[in-house]
């Protein structure tokens, strides 16, 4: 396995992923994720079918998703993460909200095309 060109893969991946969030389509943001996705936050742990819940009832949307650091990439066999810091702007619960995140996701190999198993999002410092 070429870990240059996985990870290079990686990377459009979570362009494509982020593109899909912008978008609210719930069906399109789920052809990223495994059936047992999770995210991981401050406020818990929230499962892929109830975060597309929210996307499909308009509770959650989004209008910017964009990285804001260099993207790193590791390579473990079926197994590869992405830790890269994002910036967006959502609208949860009928409250605009801005994010400056570093985000740490999961993705896996199987049935020939990565898609991601865990995403862990830690609000960045105000001293960063």
């Amino acid at each position: 396995m070429d870990e240059d060109a996985v990870a290079r893969e990686i990377v459009a991946l979570a362009r494509d992923w982020n593109s899909a969030i912008v978008s609210n389509d719930a069906d399109k943001i789920g052809e990223f994720m495994t059936d047992d996705w999770v995210i991981v936050s401050w406020s818990g742990v929230t499962g892929r079918d109830d975060f597309l819940a929210y996307v499909r009832s308009g509770a959650l949307g989004h209008t910017r998703m964009e990285p804001a650091s260099e993207p790193r990439v590791r390579v473990h066999g079926d197994v590869a993460t992405l830790v890269v810091r994002v910036v967006s702007t959502a609208q949860y619960g009928g409250a605009d909200i801005d994010a400056d995140e570093w985000t740490s996701d999961v993705f896996v190999h199987a049935d020939g095309r990565w898609r991601c198993a865990l995403t862990h999002i830690t609000p960045v410092s105000p001293t960063s």
